[in-house]
């Protein structure tokens, strides 16, 4: 089969490898759409993401859906529709019984978090632990099924901020993310308020249902107007305007992920308004919800803008690295 491999920065190659074979415990999944996320633009173009270097051949990808290949069981059937949880959970805390996605010792696939690396989806064939497995709905086809993990990440940002139904909510920058969010944002019945600095990606939020837009290089947002601000851009300067943004007592949720160095924030705002500055990291079992969500509001697949083989995958990273042109980029299989 064939299976993409990041072996450092800007290189990437496509190989000839042997096809898994299923233990009793998993399922083989013959993959059709990968989405590209940001930390496989950054294993891509700068070899690590974050503090998680490439330190051996690593296959990116945890944004999936395919079909089931072979299920050593029989629970299900060749060609069953399906995407996958990206997680396996670690081991339990005291004090984060319902949060397993923050248990220490877990895995992602796609990740070089973990030695040896966990590898992931971009490839013909996938082998993950039946517990993965999401059937999809009728309806859902998979390359829609293919945003399920990003907008997972961005339900389960909404679940930190509260309920949000009648509220005033700003998204500081609509990237994939931040699209996510939007229309998470839109469908639990909020107001919604979309940011960005280019032209593309404000206009994706608008199809998406955002009610207004505001690009920042050239418009103020009103100091105190919202309820809830979901920071999906990582940026420093936005999540100082989010404090501001936000009203005395609201929430900010930090989703957008931030290099692992100091950088300046103006917290004064946070402190005289008593703001609620939370943070978000992946998701625990949000992904159900997610494929619910996909099934009742089509427009979501929107968001998606490229597509691209495997053998194109050089062409997809540039596509996917320019916010203005693209929103989510598929590689196809």
């Amino acid at each position: 089969m064939h299976a993409l491999f990041i072996d450092a920065a800007l290189e990437a190659e496509v190989r000839e490898i042997a096809v898994p074979e299923p233990a009793e415990d998993e399922v083989r999944i013959r993959v059709e759409y990968v989405g590209i996320c940001g930390s496989d633009l950054h294993y891509y173009f700068h070899g690590a993401n974050g503090a998680f270097v490439v330190r051996e051949p690593l296959i990116p990808g945890h944004e999936l859906a395919g079909r089931i290949d072979h299920d050593p069981t029989g629970q299900w059937a060749a060609g069953t529709p399906v995407t996958v949880h990206p997680a396996q959970f670690g081991r339990p805390r005291p004090g984060l019984e319902g949060a397993p996605h923050l248990w220490p010792g877990g895995s992602y696939l796609g990740s070089a978090s973990t030695w040896p690396h966990t590898q992931g989806a971009a490839a013909e064939y996938l082998v993950v632990d039946r517990g993965m497995i999401r059937v999809l709905p009728e309806g859902v086809t998979a390359r829609r099924a293919a945003l399920a993990e990003p907008l997972a990440v961005a339900l389960h940002a909404l679940g930190v901020a509260g309920p949000v139904a009648g509220a005033r909510v700003l998204v500081t920058g609509s990237g994939p993310i931040g699209l996510m969010a939007v229309a998470a944002a839109v469908a639990a019945g909020a107001e919604v308020t979309a940011t960005d600095v280019l032209p593309g990606p404000l206009a994706r939020a608008r199809v998406l249902g955002a009610s207004h837009t505001v690009d920042v290089r050239t418009e103020e947002l009103d100091a105190g107007a919202f309820d809830v601000v979901l920071e999906c851009s990582g940026a420093p300067q936005s999540i100082s305007a989010a404090l501001r943004a936000v009203r005395a007592a609201g929430v900010v949720v930090q989703v957008g992920m931030l290099p692992d160095a100091e950088r300046p924030v103006n917290l004064a705002p946070f402190i005289a308004k008593e703001v609620r500055y939370l943070g978000s990291f992946r998701f625990a079992d949000e992904i159900d919800a997610a494929i619910r969500l996909l099934a009742e509001h089509p427009v979501i697949e929107a968001a998606i803008t490229h597509e691209y083989p495997l053998a194109e995958a050089a062409a997809a990273f540039a596509t996917a690295r320019d916010s203005d042109a693209s929103g989510k980029v598929l590689l196809v299989l």
